[in-house]
């Protein structure tokens, strides 16, 4: 009977490791958030993929494009709170 614990750990560690990843996305750039978007989608597009490494593409491209949009309403919140503030 194949014991069940190694799955686990590597269940977590996956865990622990896709935090990490999603961490570094939100320390990223909106430019180089949206380079690894334009490769990630280039990649979908063109490569043969098997269904795992697809799907675990698409969730860091969808992590890339929302990083991108975060910045982007961020420097919109900034440009309103400059105009609110100038005479």
């Amino acid at each position: 009977m194949p014991d069940s614990k190694p799955k686990s750990k590597r269940r977590s560690a996956s865990r622990d490791n896709n935090a990490d990843w999603l961490e570094d996305v939100q320390q990223l750039s909106y430019q180089d958030a949206r380079t690894a978007l334009d490769l990630a989608m280039a990649q979908l597009q063109s490569s043969d993929l098997e269904v795992e490494q697809m799907a675990d593409l698409y969730r860091r491209a969808e992590a890339y494009a929302q990083r991108c949009q975060s910045v982007l309403e961020s420097v919109e919140q900034q440009v309103i709170e400059w105009d609110d503030v100038r005479p």
